[in-house]
């Protein structure tokens, strides 16, 4: 029963992100965009966005850029540690389809990517209500545009979103 139901959402995983990615034809200014919103959930760009703040700010930004800090790095090491385990196959590679943007490494599932922005941005959102649907909307994108870019099927950016509003849950219940 359980490989029936593995095997299933597997190839419900598999088609969506057929019907999701970029195709070849796809006009320069669409992948621009896609690319441009990917690199706001590298780690890099995580990083700063989480360590800037706790350097500059005081008072509720420089309290959550430490949560954000914490939840950016245990969701991290969660997501290395499942990716290494699972070993599950980039989308490219199982239905050779040519991503549009450099793999930063040979497995799919969980996207470190979608993790890592939304790890910075539910911290965010949770202390700042009025910032959470434009902070939340945009980890979402960078999401998408980790499916849309031939990188990932939808359900690695899901998990991968998951772990980091549970670790960002947890970081927050601890404080």
């Amino acid at each position: 029963m359980r490989s029936v139901l593995f095997h299933r959402l597997e190839n419900e995983d598999r088609e969506l992100f057929l019907r999701w990615v970029l195709n070849e034809s796809a006009p320069a200014t669409s992948r621009l965009f896609w690319t441009v919103l990917t690199h706001i959930g590298g780690v890099a760009a995580c990083v700063a966005l989480a360590l800037i703040p706790l350097a500059l700010a005081e008072g509720q930004l420089k309290i959550a850029a430490v949560q954000a800090a914490w939840a950016l790095t245990i969701s991290h090491l969660i997501v290395q540690v499942i990716k290494r385990n699972v070993e599950r196959e980039r989308p490219n590679e199982a239905v050779d389809i040519a991503a549009h943007v450099g793999i930063p490494d040979r497995f799919s599932f969980p996207s470190g990517h979608a993790t890592s922005v939304m790890s910075v941005a539910f911290i965010h959102a949770a202390t700042f209500h009025s910032l959470a649907v434009p902070m939340l909307v945009l980890a979402a994108l960078v999401g998408l545009s980790r499916v849309r870019l031939g990188v990932h099927y939808p359900g690695d950016v899901l998990v991968g979103q998951l772990i980091a509003i549970a670790t960002g849950v947890a970081v927050r219940a601890l404080w």
